[in-house]
């Protein structure tokens, strides 16, 4: 029978041990998405692209044909021994602006079995702006059907 050393199985878990390790998976961050304490400060329809940045900080993306929208995009990997980077979570901040530069709209998306799923939204409505509490209340007065009051039979 062979006499194995307490040094040579020490050295043989340690290999063992190192091995094991080496299979399991790591992690990369990629990307900044905004804290929520930080992205409560700003303000729909009050805010501005200064404003904005000074608060949460400027994007790595911005709209690409205008300056309309600001993009934070923040995505995680996960790395498993020689299999390709797997990407798990992805979040997306979408902030919008007018023509002026003032803040419209807020969305976050996120990356949920492979599909884009909206996850929160603060938005001012197109169809209230610049229209006056009378005008929508009254809009409507004029707009109804007459046959819609008697029996079609």
């Amino acid at each position: 029978m062979v006499q194995i050393s307490a040094a040579t199985r020490l050295l043989f878990c340690a290999l063992c041990f190192i091995a094991l390790a080496a299979c399991g998976a790591t992690f990369r961050d990629h990307g900044y998405m905004p804290p929520e304490e930080d992205l409560a400060n700003v303000i729909v329809g009050v805010d501005t692209r200064d404003t904005v940045a000074s608060s949460i900080g400027r994007p790595g993306v911005s709209g690409i044909l205008s300056e309309s929208g600001w993009y934070y995009i923040e995505s995680r990997y996960r790395n498993f021994a020689w299999r390709a980077p797997e990407e798990i979570d992805r979040q997306v901040l979408a902030v919008s602006f007018d023509d002026a530069g003032v803040v419209t709209n807020i969305e976050r998306f996120g990356l949920e079995r492979g599909r884009v799923v909206r996850l929160s939204r603060r938005v001012t409505t197109e169809n209230t702006q610049g229209i006056g509490f009378l005008r929508q209340a009254f809009g409507n007065l004029g707009r109804f059907n007459p046959g819609d009051f008697f029996d079609g039979n």
